[in-house]
C-alpha cells in the first residue's frame, strides 16, 4: 500500500469517527426535552427538571463546540506533517531511539494539554460552578493538573520506555515481554490504586464508628463478605456529585465511599448501594473485568508487533526515518475501528453485569433502597431521564435509570 493511501485512510477514519459521534449526540439531544416516564416522575420537581435540561443543553453545546475544533486542529496537523516536525524536534536533541520517543510524545501531551487546559477550567469554573456542582478551588484545579502531568510523566513515559527496550531486544517478539508486563502492572494497580494514587488527590479516612458501620459490618456478615477496610473519600473537595467503588482483591479489597454520598443518602441507601459493589465482587465481575482487559490488551499488541516495522507507517505521516514511536500513532489510528468494537462489546457486559449487582443486593438486602438511591444520586447529578438508545447502546457502562428499576420491579 502506497504512504499517501495509507494516510488518507487514517483521515477517513477520523472524520468518520467524528461524524458517527456526532450522529449520536444529536440523537441524544433530542431527547433532552422528551417527557419523563412515569416512574420517574418523582425524580424531579419541575424547577429541578428545567434546571437538568439546561445544564444537559449547556454540556452538549460545549462539548460540540470543544469536539469539533480538537478534531480540526487534528485534521491540521495531519496535513501540515504536524508529527514530521515534531520527530525532528526530538532527533535533534538525540539519537537514542528510547530518548527520542520519550521526547515526542512529551512535546505532543505537553501541547495538547496546552490546549485542552483552558477548556477544561471553564468546564470546571463556569458550566459546573453555574449548575452548583463545582467545589474545587483554583489551587486544586492546578494542583490535580501538575500532579496529573507528573504522574503522566513518570507511568507513561516508564511503560513507553520499558515496551521499547523489549522491542530493541527481541523485535517483533517484543509484544509478549510488553504483554506480561502490562499484565502484571495492571494486577498490581488494582491491588494498591487506593493506597498509592487515591492519596496523591484525596484525602481518605477509616470510617467512623456509628450507625452507617454497624449497618455496613451487618450486611456483609449476612453474605459472607469479610471487609476490614472501609474508608470514606473527600470528594465534595471537588464536586457535589457522590459515588461509591470497590476496589482490590483478598486483604486489600476496600469499600470507599464519598463524603458526598453519605451525605445524600440514608443509611439503608447506603448499604443498598454497598450490596451492590458487594455484588460485583460475588458475582466475578471484577475478575472478568480485569482479565478481559488483559487479553484485549495482549490482542492489540499482537497486532501492533505484525504492523510496527513496517515503513509504510512511518511515511503516511510524513516521516521519512522509521520508527516505533511515529509507528504507534498511525497504528492507533488504524486500530481504533477494531477498539470501538471490543468497546461496544466491554459495555454491553458492563450493563449486563450493573443488573447482576442490582439483583444481587435487592436478593440479599433491599430493592427499594436501592431504587431510590439510584433516584437520588440521579438528581443530584442533574442525569439525562430519557436518552436515545442508540446513544446508550455506543456509550453507556450502565443501564438507564428507567431500565434499573425495571428491573428491581420485576
Amino acid at each position: 500500500m502506497q504512504p499517501t493511501t495509507l494516510f488518507y485512510i487514517i483521515i477517513a477514519i477520523l472524520i468518520i469517527s467524528f461524524l458517527v459521534d456526532k450522529i449520536l449526540d444529536t440523537l441524544n439531544e433530542k431527547r433532552f426535552d422528551a417527557e419523563i416516564p412515569k416512574k420517574l416522575k418523582d425524580v424531579y420537581d419541575e424547577d429541578e427538571y428545567k434546571k437538568s435540561q439546561a445544564y444537559k443543553k449547556t454540556s452538549a453545546k460545549f462539548s460540540n463546540i470543544t469536539s469539533f475544533f480538537s478534531t480540526l486542529l487534528t485534521l491540521v496537523f495531519f496535513f501540515v506533517d504536524g508529527f514530521k516536525y515534531v520527530d525532528e524536534f526530538a532527533r535533534s536533541y538525540t539519537d537514542n531511539p528510547i530518548l527520542v520517543a520519550l521526547l515526542f510524545f512529551g512535546v505532543i501531551m505537553l501541547a495538547s494539554e496546552i490546549m485542552t487546559t483552558p477548556l477544561s477550567y471553564y468546564s470546571t469554573f463556569v458550566i459546573e460552578e453555574k449548575f452548583g456542582f463545582n467545589k474545587s478551588t483554583r489551587k486544586t484545579f492546578w494542583l490535580d493538573k501538575i500532579k496529573g502531568l507528573v504522574m503522566s510523566a513518570l507511568l507513561g513515559g516508564g511503560i513507553l520506555a520499558l515496551i521499547l527496550w523489549f522491542y530493541q531486544l527481541t523485535g517483533e517478539n517484543f509484544w509478549m515481554y510488553a504483554w506480561a508486563f502490562v499484565a502484571i502492572f495492571s494486577l498490581f494497580m488494582n491491588m494498591f490504586y487506593a493506597k498509592l494514587i487515591v492519596p496523591l488527590f484525596n484525602k481518605q479516612s477509616p470510617l467512623e464508628d456509628g450507625e452507617l458501620k454497624t449497618a455496613i459490618e451487618k450486611y456483609a456478615k449476612s453474605v459472607g463478605f469479610t471487609i476490614n477496610n472501609i474508608f470514606v473519600i473527600d470528594g465534595s473537595k471537588r464536586s457535589t456529585k457522590a459515588n461509591a467503588y470497590f476496589s482490590g482483591f483478598g486483604s486489600q479489597k476496600r469499600i470507599t465511599l464519598y463524603d458526598t454520598l453519605i451525605n445524600d443518602l440514608e443509611t439503608d441507601e447506603i448499604v443498598a448501594v454497598l450490596a451492590h459493589e458487594v455484588g460485583h465482587y460475588k458475582r466475578k465481575h471484577i475478575v472478568f473485568n480485569l482479565i478481559a482487559s488483559i487479553l484485549l490488551t495482549g490482542l492489540t499488541l499482537f497486532i501492533l508487533s505484525l504492523f510496527i516495522n513496517s515503513a509504510v507507517l512511518s511515511e503516511a505521516l510524513g516521516v521519512s526515518i522509521p520508527s516505533f514511536h511515529i509507528g504507534l500513532i498511525a497504528f492507533g489510528i488504524l486500530y481504533s475501528p477494531i477498539s470501538e468494537i471490543t468497546s461496544l462489546f466491554m459495555n454491553y457486559m458492563s450493563r449486563k453485569f450493573e443488573y447482576q449487582a442490582d439483583n444481587y443486593a435487592k436478593e440479599t438486602f433491599e430493592g427499594n433502597a436501592l431504587i431510590t438511591s439510584l433516584k437520588k444520586l440521579s438528581k443530584n447529578s442533574l442525569s439525562n431521564l430519557t436518552p436515545h438508545p442508540a446513544y446508550v447502546f455506543a456509550h453507556y457502562s450502565h443501564p438507564t435509570l428507567l431500565e434499573r428499576i425495571n428491573n428491581l420491579e420485576s
